[in-house]
């Protein structure tokens, strides 16, 4: 017995097992954990299904809670218990579920999830403090406001918003240059969101 999942991805070339966990609110936030570590999704590289195996595999632990195979059809890699996850990027994208009438488990709480995951990894790669982060729409951010930027070791660091740009593009204070913030694109905040350090 275990509480049982299947992840896929559309092209189901390779499906990796969970024996424990299966559930949505285990999946979902194991999913948003390698998006925040910055891994390559398994639907576009297949060093994605190795760092999600690291990750899952850190936290359960053992032997036997984990496993991947090559993936031959819905019917046959349907575990039953959570049924089949079809992921696209780090987001689910489509269910298989295992029976009529399934009823989603709902016992795990998110955050909590992030934290666990996290806690599990070796202490040199963990998110820590980000995890605390809130996201708001770049649009709204502040002169002050402490921005989550990844650094190209893909390590997160947060920079202070000290300027605008003349397009309003938030500045924030990674790459002086005399004072000058916008001569380097690495200070320019220019996705839709942002993951900020708690307002006080």
């Amino acid at each position: 017995m275990g509480n049982r999942a299947v992840i896929t991805t559309a092209e189901r070339k390779i499906g990796l097992y969970l024996h424990w966990n299966g559930g949505r609110d285990t999946v979902e936030p194991l999913l948003r954990y390698c998006e925040l570590k910055g891994y390559r999704a398994p639907s576009n590289d297949d060093y994605g299904w190795a760092r999600l195996c690291q990750v899952v595999g850190n936290f359960f632990g053992g032997t036997l809670s984990v496993g991947i195979m090559p993936y031959s059809d819905d019917g046959r890699m349907d575990p039953g218990d959570n049924g089949i996850y079809v992921i696209e990027g780090w987001r689910i994208a489509d269910r298989v579920l295992p029976y009529e009438g399934f009823v989603e488990q709902s016992s795990h709480d998110f955050d909590g999830m992030l934290r666990a995951f996290d806690e599990a990894m070796p202490e040199g790669e963990r998110l820590g403090d980000l995890l605390d982060a809130e996201e708001v729409p770049s649009s709204e951010l502040e002169i002050g406001d402490e921005v989550w930027v990844r650094d190209f070791d893909g390590r997160w660091e947060h920079y202070p918003v000290v300027a605008r740009s003349e397009k309003g593009t938030p500045l924030v204070a990674r790459y002086d240059h005399d004072g000058d913030w916008n001569w380097n694109p690495n200070n320019r905040i220019e996705s839709d969101t942002a993951l900020i350090v708690p307002r006080e």
